[in-house]
């Protein structure tokens, strides 16, 4: 994973598919905290998970985009490039309403 990202990841929010001694020491091995998120013991009907949300509302932001609700590039990196553009332009959309009041 750091080789993906460029040495940038310090901690990994993962599922339960991830507990035991194997998958922490293979993360402590690369340096990577991993911080395993459980259900709650007595749950019921819907439970928010921590830390969970921010990957679906992502992915929900990134539904907006029409081009990249199909996979019609030939290369990955074109791909790649869409997605990039994509959160650039929320990012952004997002911080439009700080720099406005920073330049007044």
């Amino acid at each position: 994973m750091r080789e993906a990202t460029g040495e940038s990841v310090e901690l990994v929010y993962a599922d339960r598919g991830y507990t035991g001694e194997e998958a922490f020491d293979e993360a402590a091995g690369s340096g990577i905290i991993l911080h395993v998120v459980k259900l709650p013991e007595a749950k019921k009907g819907f439970v928010l998970l921590p830390r969970r949300w921010v990957v679906e509302r992502s992915f929900g932001w990134m539904a907006r985009f029409r081009r990249l609700a199909r996979d019609y590039e030939r290369l990955a990196s074109t791909l790649e490039g869409l997605h990039y553009v994509a959160f650039s332009i929320l990012m952004l959309h997002n911080a439009s309403p700080i720099l406005a009041a920073l330049s007044s």
